[in-house]
């Protein structure tokens, strides 16, 4: 995978009322953490972090940040730790940023992508259903994978991959519980048919209706005796 690149600037406005007015201007806020040392508060041009986001899957992976004048003149490898989305619009907020170092180990999470069409899926109607879309991995940050692939052709009916069964990345140390289902062929749902009535039952009144029909229409013979009397 090519090395990505981030411009930055080190940002003097601080608190909710200046970082609007900077989003107004074009630019995101952003911060790098970095062990031992104080967080640095960093400006990002917004055009550039979109177009960024859309031409690579940049969660998990290195990403060098160039910050204007600075001293060193050195990028500084990060990785993201937060993006932040406007709830409402989903606009880039805010980006936090941790500094690693290319010779330290880092845990990532790395997206599982699928390969191929399951026999039980094609031929037996059943589904695809995934239970892990990201495997935690545990490796120097020039070895992060971009991917892990498996390959689901051969699978049928009931069939499950776990984490034991696939490979594990070069340079890496996969985390996750080796038992721990990434994904399975479910079964088609059965449709449930509902009982046909039998022939009569529709014309049968409740017995507790029935009741209280006999009951009324006793209740009316003796007011009915009563008032021909006094006729």
């Amino acid at each position: 995978m090519d090395e990505l690149f981030l411009d930055a600037q080190v940002r003097e406005e601080i608190g909710r009322g200046k970082t609007k007015g900077l989003r107004d201007q074009g630019f995101v806020p952003a911060v790098i953490y970095s062990e031992g040392k104080d967080a640095l508060p960093l400006k990002l041009s917004h055009r550039q972090l979109v177009q960024l986001v859309h031409q690579h899957r940049i969660e998990g992976v290195v990403i060098n940040v160039r910050i204007k004048d600075d001293k060193n003149h050195k990028s500084r490898p990060c990785i993201i730790r937060e993006i932040q989305h406007d709830p409402v619009h989903g606009d880039i907020m805010h980006v936090d940023f941790n500094q690693i170092s290319l010779t330290k180990k880092i845990k990532v999470n790395v997206p599982v992508v699928t390969k191929g069409e399951p026999v039980g899926v094609k031929l037996e109607g059943g589904s695809l259903e995934h239970m892990l879309w990201e495997i935690e991995v545990e490796c120097l940050p020039t070895n992060i994978p971009q991917e892990i692939e498996i390959d689901v052709s051969t699978l049928k009916l009931g069939d499950s991959v776990h984490i034991k069964d696939i490979a594990v990345p070069p340079g890496a140390e996969i985390l996750n519980d080796p038992e721990a289902i990434i994904l399975s062929i479910a079964a088609p749902m059965k449709e449930e048919v509902p009982a046909e009535p039998v022939e009569g039952e529709g014309a049968q009144e409740p017995e507790v209706i029935k009741e209280k029909k006999e009951v009324a229409a006793e209740g009316k013979e003796p007011e009915e005796k009563e008032n021909k009397e006094k006729k």
